[in-house]
């Protein structure tokens, strides 16, 4: 390898070191303010509640000022979501679901004809899914063998949104090497969010984005399950927190312009006018689900995404996967009769109501953990102002005990 892109490499390697060094001290997630949410989250409120699910993530920045195509700056990155960790032989089934399809999430059909996810799930910039589909098909060589008919095979899934308002899209500066270590240094436990990983450059609500996750805990008369969402987010719209119209009372959609806002019951266009923007949403859970009834968890999600105040216009990209790590829902050979345990449709609701749930929160979280970046000619995504949101939240009785 060439001097220079080692040390390039060393660079990245060592911003995402640091990137998780300093998550020992985050920015306080949605719940730590006090706003209230139905359900019960998993120990680390994470997609990592679900046991065996690892999520890495490489950072990318560097430079700074007028943009220069190729050099920079960039803000940008890529996050791996592994649904059985490293054992990538291992596959899980899968559906997924789209809301507008202004966007891309490869290796969707496959899923949808055959019902099954094989290998991790992965999310970056809008220009970098072929080199990061790419990787993830050389990466899978390196740690595991062909299938049982000896054949290399592999359609990986992989999503994007786009970052191109703070981030030199154009510049492809998502290498192979950069998606190794967002698979290598996937990990369970806590999960870095705000704009780290393919969240680097993203902004929601016309404030700055990224990774946000969050879980609930179910305990049925079938069992206790686990659900956990992960999203990167990048859409527009009316931000509204618990009913709060954050967005509206902050001005997001004037404060450019010097517009007044819109008088009491006015519809205000220009919020749709600014809304597209595109968001991926991740859904794990280890209950025995089949591909049919993980489609219907999938679109669920939509309705947590619609809770935060998205309309989801022609120019979002709105996709989901969803995927089930249930023990007994594991391919054993091909050729052979194969069963598995699964819940029945009467069954599903309590997992609609949790994924809706836990999406709308790590939403939130990945707004509230986000910091203010300054990216391509000066352009500047500030982070979601705490305090004035509290006040906001505060005024319309949308914070616990308040």
């Amino acid at each position: 390898m060439p001097k220079r892109r080692t040390a390039a490499l060393i660079s990245v390697l060592l911003f995402s070191s640091c990137a998780t060094l300093l998550a020992a001290e985050p920015k306080p997630r949605a719940r730590d303010l006090g706003v209230p949410f139905d359900g019960k989250p998993g120990p680390l409120n994470a997609i990592t509640d679900v046991k065996g699910v690892e999520v890495g993530h490489t950072t990318l920045i560097s430079g700074e000022g007028a943009l220069k195509v190729g050099t920079g700056p960039v803000r940008t990155g890529v996050t791996a979501v592994l649904p059985r960790g490293k054992n990538i032989q291992d596959q899980v089934f899968a559906g997924w679901f789209t809301l507008n399809g202004n966007g891309e999430m490869t290796g969707t059909t496959w899923v949808e004809e055959s019902g099954f996810l094989e290998g991790p799930v992965m999310i970056t910039n809008t220009h970098s899914v072929g080199v990061v589909r790419d990787a993830v098909i050389a990466w899978r060589v390196k740690h595991g063998p062909p299938d049982e008919d000896s054949y290399w095979w592999s359609l990986p899934v992989v999503a994007e949104t786009w970052d191109g308002y703070l981030n030199d899209v154009n510049g492809f500066h998502v290498k192979p090497e950069h998606v190794f270590h967002a698979l290598d240094s996937a990990h369970s436990g806590p999960v870095e969010e705000g704009n780290v990983g393919g969240g680097t450059g993203m902004v929601c609500n016309e404030f700055k984005g990224g990774i946000g996750t969050a879980s609930r805990v179910l305990n049925t008369k079938q069992g206790g399950y686990t659900v956990g969402v992960l999203v990167q987010t990048n859409f527009g719209g009316v931000l509204t927190i618990n009913g709060a119209p954050v967005g509206r009372e902050l001005g997001q959609y004037y404060l450019k312009e010097q517009l007044d806002p819109p008088q009491r019951g006015q519809r205000d266009t220009r919020a749709t006018d600014r809304a597209d923007g595109s968001i991926i949403i991740i859904v794990a859970t280890d209950a025995p689900l089949d591909s049919r009834n993980l489609d219907r968890l999938a679109a669920r999600a939509m309705l947590g995404l619609a809770r935060t105040g998205s309309p989801s216009t022609n120019g979002s990209g709105d996709y989901v996967i969803a995927f089930s790590t249930a023990a007994g829902n594991r391919i054993r050979s091909s050729g052979t009769i194969q069963q598995a345990a699964t819940l029945g449709n009467e069954m599903m609701s309590p997992l609609f109501l949790a994924v809706v749930e836990a999406t709308e929160e790590a939403i939130y979280n990945s707004l509230f953990r986000a910091t203010t970046v300054t990216g391509i000619d000066g352009h500047r995504s500030e982070a979601l102002p705490i305090q004035r949101t509290v006040e906001i939240l505060k005024r319309n009785g949308a914070l616990q005990g308040k």
